[in-house]
């Protein structure tokens, strides 16, 4: 029973499950499968896909998470960080053509979690000390940033051309001050005023929730959709159907790269969270070699059913538990209310306002950006503040990838350094 418990942690807290652990964990559950579907559609954009795969990756990922997991709390889904991460790469990729993107995303999906299961199998674990705390604080940092500008198109009702360096975005950005649509610019400020104050009133208020319903009663009432204001339109209805991700060779060794990046960055976003809640929790222990083996297998049969790359997210981790999860059995309660979503409600989506989930991504991405670590390097360890800046302005003045880059070899510098 205890090998079974190693491979299956669901076997650890499923056969002790009380009427009462459930009780806790329907509440949580709800609260994050509400969160998630705003949060997966806005997602779904920062990786320049439809909206539908954000719900998509928001479905099986947290499902396979919640058999194979060791964290209890871990809410699995779309993040911020990786949606970028894939739109850059995919992106930067020569030569791909336009209706090859969402079959790349949804490969990248697929080789992201092979290599993770192989890191777990092989126990592997330890790579992710590669990453050092001020380089994965610099980099977030950056990243969000460059996260937050990316949706000034959406906030801003223009057409602003990607970038991910922020000198040539922030130009593109005042470029377009002129074609501002006033509806839309006015939508997601209030939506920014009005997320802020209700986190201040009460951290159980399904937030994002609240401004898609405002924001679509308003548009469809007043029918701004007619004035500029760019809504998501159609959501396909329905489960994701099963295939295989199909590789073009042609792109596989740059596809490789990326999803070994993907695979070390969502797997040390994942990582931090869950140690954090270990330590709040203290009665289950984090187990990181099993945790790739999960957020890999999450990837894999995610990637057959429609996901591009999910990990642990920050945000709904903190709802999750704030709301009082007790097991993973809140994760596969999130797993119903998205799935119900998909099968009756996606039309009551169509005048979403973009401006709105602009602001949600605004607001989210907002609480990446660490402004206590730095101060305290400046205090105490001036070295690694340095690499903190360094991996800050790479990743926010060059690009993601260059960032991470750079982060990975001043980290192995440090571990060097230390022997």
């Amino acid at each position: 029973m205890n090998v079974l418990k190693k491979y299956l942690p669901i076997l650890s807290w499923l056969p002790s499950y009380t009427k009462k652990d459930f009780l806790a964990d329907l509440p949580a559950g709800l609260t994050v499968g509400v969160m998630l579907i705003p949060q997966g559609i806005a997602y779904a954009l920062i990786a320049k896909l439809p909206a539908i795969y954000g719900l998509y990756a928001a479905l099986l990922p947290q499902i396979i998470y919640a058999v194979f997991g060791t964290s209890r709390q871990l809410a699995v889904g779309p993040v911020a960080m990786d949606s970028l991460i894939v739109a850059a790469g995919i992106t930067a990729i020569a030569n791909v053509p336009e209706d090859q993107y969402i079959f790349m995303a949804i490969a990248l999906a697929f080789m992201m979690g092979v290599i993770q299961l192989a890191l777990g199998v092989f126990r592997l674990g330890f790579l992710v000390s590669f990453l050092s705390k001020p380089v994965i604080s610099g980099f977030t940092s950056a990243a969000a940033i460059i996260i937050g500008l990316s949706q000034f198109k959406h906030l801003l009702g223009v057409d602003v051309e990607r970038s991910n360096q922020i000198q040539t975005l922030l130009y593109n950005i005042v470029k377009k001050v002129p074609e501002i649509n006033l509806p839309s610019l006015l939508i997601g400020l209030i939506t920014i005023v009005l997320i802020v104050v209700l986190k201040k009133v009460n951290k159980k208020i399904p937030t994002a929730l609240v401004v898609v319903v405002l924001g679509i009663i308003i548009v469809q009432f007043f029918r701004l959709d007619n004035y500029g204001v760019k809504i998501v339109e159609h959501i396909p209805k329905g489960l994701p159907k099963f295939s295989i991700p199909t590789i073009d060779m042609q792109f596989f060794s740059q596809l490789l790269t990326l999803s070994a990046t993907l695979a070390l960055i969502a797997f040390m976003e994942a990582i931090s969270i869950a140690k954090a809640m270990e330590e709040r929790h203290g009665d289950y222990k984090i187990n990181p070699n099993q945790e790739l083996i999960a957020l890999g297998l999450g990837n894999i049969v995610g990637s057959m059913f429609q996901s591009y790359p999910t990990s642990g997210g920050f945000g709904r981790t903190a709802v999750n538990d704030e709301s009082g999860a007790k097991t993973n059995m809140a994760a596969i309660i999130s797993a119903v209310v998205v799935a119900l979503t998909l099968l009756f409600f996606t039309p009551l989506f169509y005048y979403l306002p973009k401006s709105v989930l602009a602001a949600i991504i605004i607001v989210a991405v907002y609480g990446l950006i660490d402004f206590k670590y730095p101060k305290e390097l400046w205090v105490y360890k001036k070295d690694d503040l340095l690499m903190l800046i360094v991996t800050f302005i790479t990743t926010l003045t060059i690009g993601i990838k260059e960032g991470i880059l750079i982060g990975v070899l001043l980290s192995l510098i440090l571990l060097i350094d230390s022997f």
